[in-house]
């Protein structure tokens, strides 16, 4: 949820006020699901929520031609005062997340050697993919790209190069049987 508050009040402190319809597609085109934990449709839930808290207010409502009558949300001060507290908070957060493949490898003896490699290497490709994915989304956004946000973006293809580089290391000490033998059912 901290993303989620952290994605709305930056946007109507960056953009002004504007409808959800309007976060919503300005999620849906930064692809912020992919790069934070912001799910586009869980946005106008939580304006609402924000609204009650009073940390965005209703500035009016808009309605054109045919289409339903939309609520304008803007920032307050009480919101702003959140979201320089959230920016400072993520900024400190340096918490480690593990994540629970150390524990599946300390009881991969219940699957037995071959599918533990076989699992592994599905695992090293899905990441490859995600990384060959990012690459291309980021020479895409390039030419549209703030200096930060290629910053940002580099740090996504950094996360995905380690998390191959740690397979490959994985891979090679199942397929090396002299190292250490592998856990067994």
């Amino acid at each position: 949820m901290r993303a989620t508050r952290l994605f709305i009040l930056g946007a109507l402190a960056d953009g002004g006020p504007m409808h959800g319809h309007k976060i919503r597609a300005a999620a849906q085109m930064d692809r912020v699901e992919l790069w934070a934990d912001v799910k586009p449709g869980s946005l106008y839930g939580a304006l609402r929520r924000m609204a009650d808290e009073g940390v965005v207010e209703v500035v009016r409502t808009e309605q054109e031609g045919n289409l339903p009558a939309r609520t304008v949300y803007g920032i307050t001060g009480k919101g702003r005062t959140e979201l320089v507290s959230l920016i400072r908070s993520v900024l400190e957060d340096t918490k480690f997340r593990p994540d629970p493949i150390q524990l599946v490898l300390l009881h991969s003896g219940e699957i037995g050697p071959d599918e533990l490699l076989t699992a592994v290497q599905r695992r090293r490709e899905a990441y490859a993919a995600q990384l060959d994915f990012w690459r291309n989304l980021r020479a895409e956004a390039e030419p549209y790209l703030t200096r930060l946000e290629a910053v940002a973006f580099d740090y996504t293809l950094m996360q995905l190069e380690m998390e191959l580089a740690w397979h490959d290391r994985l891979l090679a000490e199942l397929l090396n049987p002299v190292t250490r033998p592998l856990p067994e059912r």
